[in-house]
């Protein structure tokens, strides 16, 4: 007899809509071109800044009317579904990240389309922004099964994706060509019977608590994460 998986509520979860998510030191907001391109133009686009690009499919653009342009397609988009990350503290967008991949009837999605502009790098912010999607697409989606995929080549993606406690599942070789480039690609997922743990530890690592008076951190995600 052929053993099946194991049962599963075959309910779909629920596609992203334009809503808010807020956090102590970061808020995501649907893409909104009057308040947010130009903001975002100038954090990702300049000679130091051309390398936040490389490994995504698109950009750095010509100029601002061509961001101008693919933000507001963008903008309308149900999948990718883009989010700003805007800092409280001045109300400037410095980061975008998507919904993207959206599958409700298998109860799977995908954030990506991840850009961090110096600001936002290494910062509780950017962490925090993450934590705020995942929370989002696990509890008040309904989503079972959260995806982070990057070049094979982006270690520094590959880090991330780990620290944030996603698990690596392997490379899907010859999986894409991006700017007439071979892209192999990187798996990694997060469960639904997973997230309250890591949802502790994305907590545990934001409180206040475990930072000093400098901004550095007492314990690293990656620990408690056990990575």
């Amino acid at each position: 007899m052929t053993e099946l998986g194991i049962p599963v509520d075959p309910s779909p979860a629920l596609r992203p809509q334009p809503v808010v998510l807020t956090g102590r030191v970061v808020t995501l907001r649907p893409f909104d071109l009057p308040s947010q391109a130009e903001a975002l133009y100038r954090g990702t686009h300049g000679p130091e800044k051309e390398g936040l690009w490389r490994y995504m499919s698109e950009g750095p653009f010509a100029g601002q009317d061509a961001f101008k342009a693919a933000f507001a397609k963008k903008q309308s988009s149900a999948d990718p579904f883009f989010f700003a990350i805007v800092e409280n503290a001045t109300g400037v967008p410095i980061g975008q990240a998507a919904y993207m991949r959206i599958e409700p009837n298998h109860r799977a999605i995908e954030v990506g389309n991840i850009i961090f502009t110096p600001a936002l790098q290494r910062s509780s912010g950017a962490t925090e922004a993450m934590y705020l999607m995942a929370r989002h697409a696990f509890e008040d989606l309904g989503y079972r099964r959260y995806e982070w995929k990057c070049n094979a080549l982006n270690q520094p993606s590959r880090r991330a994706a780990q620290r944030l406690g996603f698990a690596f599942e392997g490379v899907f070789r010859q999986h894409m060509i991006i700017k007439g480039r071979n892209r192999d690609t990187a798996w990694f997922s997060m469960l639904d019977s997973e997230w309250p743990r890591s949802r502790a530890s994305f907590e545990q690592w934001l409180a206040p608590s475990n930072f000093d008076q400098t901004g550095r951190q007492k314990q690293s995600l990656s620990l408690l994460n056990g990575r």
